[in-house]
């Protein structure tokens, strides 16, 4: 498996593009903005983008999706059903999170509406990328319609944004649930095993077992009741 990644946007999110090394075909996970890097990368290894595959619909993991479309006609945009809502509000996004019209330009968070999704994740489904199966698991809590993509292989999970080094996604936005998420975490990521290296939608990679051994939300070091470490 081949792993690039591109900081992209204002909120400094991971976009990444997933290639299997010996057939060729690659996707694109969350693509945060418009990057003419991801895509000269993708042409000038001779890959065959397939699909861009999105963990959730949060508009710092689906603003580039109308770019790389057009770039590649052919490849699928695939989300799951309950983040529709989401996705195709990209342009209503930035106003619901309170920033003035007249800033979004220079933000780069102008969003026309979005290309069509071509299909959506099922909860158990194996997406197949060459010789690569991915796990689609539906994880909601951070948004209902949140999935990660486990495989198992190479022991590697791309989580979006359920799970970060030394914290959890956000629960405080439409659709966010902090009991869900737990469930979520611990029923269907948690679960891959202690090996397997964890790929979040902000700040770097880090392990399973890592998260167990450190992660204040997973090791019984902090309480939500109180707000605090205790």
């Amino acid at each position: 498996m081949i792993i690039a990644k591109f900081v992209l946007s204002i909120f400094q999110q991971n976009s990444r593009v997933v290639a299997c090394e010996r057939t060729g075909r690659a996707m694109a996970i969350d693509p945060g903005a418009d990057s003419s890097e991801m895509v000269g990368l993708i042409k000038d290894k001779g890959w065959h983008l397939q699909a861009v595959t999105l963990t959730h619909g949060h508009l710092d993991h689906v603003g580039g999706t109308t770019f790389l479309k057009n770039a590649f006609p052919e490849a699928e945009v695939i989300l799951h059903k309950d983040d529709e809502g989401l996705y195709y509000g990209l342009p209503q996004q930035p106003l619901m999170m309170g920033l003035p019209q007249m800033q979004l330009s220079a933000l780069g968070l102008d969003y026309a509406e979005p290309p069509r999704l071509t299909r959506n994740w099922e909860h158990g489904e194996r997406y197949e990328l060459g010789e690569l199966v991915f796990d689609v698991l539906h994880c909601p809590g951070h948004t209902r319609g949140h999935v990660v993509l486990a495989e198992q292989s190479e022991k590697k999970v791309f989580v979006g944004d359920c799970l970060f080094a030394g914290s959890i996604g956000r629960t405080d936005l439409p659709g966010g649930d902090y009991d869900q998420l737990m469930d979520s975490i611990n029923e269907n990521i948690m679960s891959l095993g202690d090996e397997f290296v964890v790929y979040s939608g902000h700040g770097p990679e880090t392990t399973i077992g890592d998260e167990r051994r450190s992660n204040p939300f997973l090791n019984g070091t902090y309480s939500l009741g109180s707000g605090r470490y205790i």
